[in-house]
């Protein structure tokens, strides 16, 4: 399963300020996250953003880089899946697309009951591996298995914007470059493990 430009949408599940000063490898995950909806922009691929309710709002780094691209509109919810709540929904339908990429926080709890959902509605789902987490390892890597073993794939956030991009020498090419170039830089600055 390739991701397409055309048919794929990025989610970006309860990344608020409640839930991060906790998560695994939190830092690494922001920085991957920052690098997908700046991909995703280039291509005009939609973003949904959920909340949790009465968990705060979205972290300041990436809230920041969503306004900066008009992209902030989350969409609230009680439900561990975001695919039971009827306004996310309504909007994934009206889309069009049957592609969607899944980061955000927890893998083992929101991230993983969306992604089974979504499959079980007929919807294709990858997973970057390196763009969610859990509060702990454990659970984060359970999570990963089950998810590739329901079906789920899995891979990195480097490839799956280097798979969108589909090849170099375009105008679109120089400004991945810049992404791919400054996500490296801000992860060996930070000596952060990419997966």
């Amino acid at each position: 399963m390739i991701s397409t430009k055309e048919d794929t949408v990025l989610l970006i599940i309860d990344l608020q300020d409640r839930l991060i000063p906790t998560i695994y490898a939190v830092e690494k995950i922001l920085i991957n996250i920052e690098a997908l909806i700046r991909t995703v922009r280039i291509y005009q691929i939609p973003i949904l953003l959920t909340e949790q309710e009465k968990l705060g709002t979205t972290v300041p780094e990436i809230k920041d880089v969503l306004r900066n691209f008009d992209s902030y509109e989350p969409i609230r919810k009680l439900d561990f899946s975001c695919y039971r709540n009827e306004e996310f929904r309504r909007i994934l339908e009206q889309s069009g697309c049957s592609n969607l990429v899944i980061c955000g926080i927890e893998t083992h709890i929101c991230v993983i009951q969306t992604a089974l959902d979504l499959m079980e509605g007929g919807y294709r789902v990858q997973i970057p591996r390196d763009a969610t987490s859990s509060h702990t390892k454990e659970d984060f890597e359970t999570a990963i298995e089950r998810l590739r073993d329901s079906g789920a794939v899995i891979t990195t956030t480097e490839a799956l914007i280097y798979e969108l991009t589909e090849k170099a020498g375009t105008r679109e090419f120089k400004r991945i470059l810049e992404i791919i170039k400054d996500r490296r830089y801000r992860l060996k600055l930070g000596e952060i493990e990419t997966t």
